[in-house]
């Protein structure tokens, strides 16, 4: 037991520093309090012989280094990098819902670009299915998942649920752990938010991100539901800022929130869910797999193909890239793909 209790309490200690170097923004502050942990650590060992009153002392440290983290505020007033300057809101009038913040960037290169901050009218009657993009940038292991709504016979408006990074910042994946970020919802056009990532950045295998795209099942009127439950979670994020998590709140466990809160808004179940849409699976945390879970589950367009085939022809980035700029962008990927 004791063995186990050290264990614990070494994590404890690990990630009690972890968040005090992280969370701390000013450096001489996280200096500072990073010696005197460690100090009193030191001082915890060297003082208390026995095994069990250290380590309630240990535990103790802990604590206060958990209730200072717990004090930290997310806020929507920041010097924001450009791309993540405004948050996007809406208004529902009946059928109407006008998303005010709507990014529409124009790219030259990963760093180069001019966003314009529109406003985009959406009518709900013409909400028609809900396509999905699943983005590689390095490991097979994790994606970062893009729902893109389709309105009427070519528009889409995509949603892609990121970090909301300062001017000073770079992305860390150790960082997203703590409290380094601000959740930020981006609600775009796919010539926005997919064009820039495969043609513009740079994934760990070769130029450009590798993103696949899908037809899923979903019909118009869950479809619906689910884009309303977006367009309520971009409302609350804009009145009240919070905290980005690599595993309680990313980029896919917010796919999946809304997709509950959908659910809960439907008196009618519907064939074009699943009723699996709320078990827990583990890749959805290991989310690069979350394309075959979809697949198994029943929710894309598989044309009675296998997974693999089907992903094989979902892959986008040779139709971008031999695009010379992103007009027609969301015609021309789904040309002879499977759904559409």
């Amino acid at each position: 037991m004791t063995i186990a209790i050290t264990l614990i309490l070494a994590l404890c200690t690990l990630w009690a520093a972890a968040a005090l170097y992280l969370d701390l923004r000013t450096l001489w502050l996280r200096m500072l309090a990073l010696l005197l942990y460690a100090a009193l650590l030191a001082g915890a060992f060297l003082a208390i012989p026995s095994f069990w009153p250290r380590s309630l002392a240990v535990s103790v440290l802990f604590a206060a280094v958990l209730a200072w983290w717990l004090t930290l505020k997310p806020s929507n007033e920041r010097l924001w990098q450009t791309d993540v300057a405004h948050s996007a809101w809406a208004e529902i009038d009946g059928d109407l819902v006008t998303i005010h913040n709507y990014r529409n960037c124009q790219y030259r290169g990963e760093f180069d670009y001019t966003c314009n901050w529109e406003t985009k009218v959406v009518q709900l009657s013409e909400i028609r299915g809900i396509d999905l993009f699943v983005t590689y940038w390095g490991s097979d292991w994790i994606a970062h998942p893009i729902t893109s709504f389709q309105i009427g016979d070519h528009d889409h408006v995509a949603f892609s649920i990121d970090i909301r990074k300062e001017k000073h910042q770079r992305y860390s994946p150790i960082r997203g752990f703590f409290r380094g970020y601000e959740l930020f919802y981006t609600v775009a056009p796919e010539s926005d938010v997919i064009w820039t990532r495969t043609n513009f950045r740079k994934g760990a295998r070769r130029q450009g991100e590798d993103v696949y795209l899908y037809r899923t099942v979903a019909g118009p009127d869950w479809s619906r539901l689910l884009f309303l439950a977006y367009i309520r979670r971009i409302n609350e994020l804009h009145r009240r800022a919070e905290w980005y998590n690599a595993v309680t709140s990313n980029c896919t466990t917010n796919i999946f929130t809304g997709r509950a809160a959908a659910d809960s808004f439907d008196p009618v179940p519907s064939t074009s869910k699943n009723n699996l849409l709320n078990k827990f699976d583990w890749r959805i945390l290991l989310n690069g797999k979350g394309d075959k879970m979809e697949y198994q589950r029943g929710d894309l367009f598989t044309g009675g193909l296998p997974f693999e085939e089907l992903k094989k022809q979902a892959y986008i980035n040779p139709v971008a890239r031999a695009m010379k700029d992103p007009a027609g962008f969301s015609e021309r990927i789904r040309e002879n793909r499977v759904g559409f």
